[in-house]
């Protein structure tokens, strides 16, 4: 490549990301998720549009596969444990017995409705039947829904891809017909459980290192600890369990363990998920070929309302019922389970093996995700409201940020009172912070104050601490809990109390 083959390869990315960012802002007030924005930039700049030829399955597979590792690890950087753990069960459970019924009647209605053979409709079922978790992610965090409802769903997102890369592997390999179902049901067993494991000890073990360690610049804690997630992507697929599994894991566990700038870390990862969605959907709209969609739509319309309105109502009905989950709450979670990147990506699998029906499955599937997001994510908060399952916003917790400082034992730790907590008007005496904890400064509105034990504090405070590494965790959940319990927290009921990540 030239230099000047360089600059216009530069300029056109950097316009290309620019657009891409502007669009967040119409996709955030038309309600939509901007995935459909980037696959239409994709389609604009692909061979019916800009001409840009690209039509590498392969290339296509291994990028996408890599840059869903990169959306699921900052979903799991950025969701509480708290949050998720009441509904864990749940999750698990759509995310295996649910997506089983949704493969099942998906491919039922595929197969009698469109008269493909069995092994087609197997494919679709299997591939439009994971919920995506960039689309997730992108809607439901901007609607005030409860938070157990949206937990489950966000939950649900980054657990149910492993399940349906499995299946979609050995639908298109050559022993598909030979396929037993117990060795198919120990396959997906090991994959699970091992990809769990692995996700939580490289996590774990990446973590010590990371808090016992004073890297020379605050820029290289996101960076490792995003490495250490993708670690552990690797470390599972190296290992023939799921990748996609441990990567979430990880991310879970790594956004939980109060690691040296969180802060820091949570914009970094959040960042390189927008690019990495930017990516991913305009290299999938590349692929795309518009002069086929038409003849597809038939069959797109008939698979997604199979779909929506048969396979997906049923697997919420089975995994959420023993659970006693309101009928209301189950509408809503069928009608959220959004489709975006992750069934595209999986169309990539047949296509680089060359499967006969691949094309004819790319083209219906790019056309599901499509229609049926303009046709879901628009009307999810009116849906909320009318079934009553939203919520008023809940304060902000705190966000505690710490630094270790080398050779002294000891961590600075960085908060801010956020709006609506309890700290406000609490003084620092009664704080009651474990250890030898000092409160070594308070910005507030701009201005900087050394603090005596009777300062009191106010909303929007920065404060700075200065706390040993061994009571870190200690001084952390008594921040928390007294920004959820007010100055008598752990004295009036103890679960004001956080249980430790």
């Amino acid at each position: 490549m030239t230099i000047g083959e360089l600059n216009w390869t530069v300029l056109g990315t950097a316009a290309l990301v620019l657009v891409a960012v502007a669009a967040v802002r119409l996709s955030t007030r038309a309600g939509l998720p901007t995935l459909l924005l980037y696959l239409g930039l994709g389609l604009l700049i692909g061979e019916a549009g800009l001409g840009l030829d690209f039509d590498d399955a392969a290339v296509t597979q291994a990028a996408g596969l890599f840059l869903l590792a990169v959306i699921l690890a900052e979903g799991g950087l950025t969701t509480r444990w708290e949050t998720v753990r009441p509904v864990l069960g749940l999750a698990t459970v759509l995310a295996t017995g649910g997506v089983v019924v949704s493969v099942a009647v998906t491919a039922a209605v595929a197969h009698l409705a469109l008269g493909v053979d069995l092994r087609t409709a197997v494919l679709l079922g299997a591939v439009v039947s994971s919920t995506d978790a960039a689309a997730v992610f992108s809607v439901l965090r901007r609607l005030p829904v409860r938070a157990r409802t949206r937990a489950a769903l966000e939950a649900e997102s980054g657990l149910n891809d492993p399940l349906v890369v499995i299946l979609v592997t050995v639908v298109v390999s050559p022993s598909w017909e030979e396929a037993e179902p117990l060795l198919l049901a120990g396959q997906v067993l090991y994959q699970l459980v091992v990809g769990a494991a692995l996700g939580l000890v490289v996590a774990r073990a990446g973590g010590w290192v990371l808090r016992r360690s004073a890297l020379p610049s605050a820029g290289l804690y996101p960076i490792a600890t995003l490495a250490i997630a993708l670690l552990a992507f690797a470390v599972a697929g190296v290992a023939g369990a799921s990748s996609f599994l441990a990567v979430y894991v990880a991310g879970l566990w790594l956004g939980n363990a109060e690691l040296p700038h969180r802060t820091a870390t949570i914009g970094f990862t959040e960042a390189l998920a927008w690019l990495a969605q930017i990516s991913l959907f305009v290299l999938l709209g590349l692929l795309a070929s518009p002069s086929r969609l038409p003849e597809a739509l038939v069959p797109a319309l008939v698979v997604g309302g199979g779909l929506l309105l048969v396979a997906r109502p049923l697997s919420v009905l089975v995994s959420a019922t023993p659970f006693r989950v309101p009928w209301r709450e189950q509408v809503f979670v069928s009608w959220a389970g959004l489709r975006g990147a992750v069934p595209i990506v999986l169309t990539t699998i047949p296509l680089s093996v060359g499967l006969e029906a691949a094309t004819q499955v790319f083209d219906v599937v790019f056309l599901l995700v499509v229609v049926f997001t303009l046709l879901q994510a628009p009307t999810l908060p009116w849906l909320a409201r009318r079934l009553g399952v939203v919520e008023d916003a809940a304060p902000s917790d705190v966000d505690v940020d710490s630094a270790p400082l080398e050779g002294l034992g000891a961590d600075l730790v960085q908060f801010r009172v956020p709006r609506g907590s309890r700290l406000n008007g609490v003084t620092v005496q009664e704080l009651r912070l474990p250890g030898d904890t000092v409160v070594s400064l308070v910005v507030r509105e701009g201005r900087s104050v050394v603090p005596g034990p009777a300062t009191p504090l106010r909303t929007g405070d920065d404060l700075l601490l200065v706390v040993r590494e061994a009571d870190r965790d200690a001084v952390t959940r008594r921040l928390r809990a007294v920004s959820r319990g007010g100055r008598l927290a752990g004295w009036r009921r103890p679960d004001d109390e956080p249980a430790a990540p």
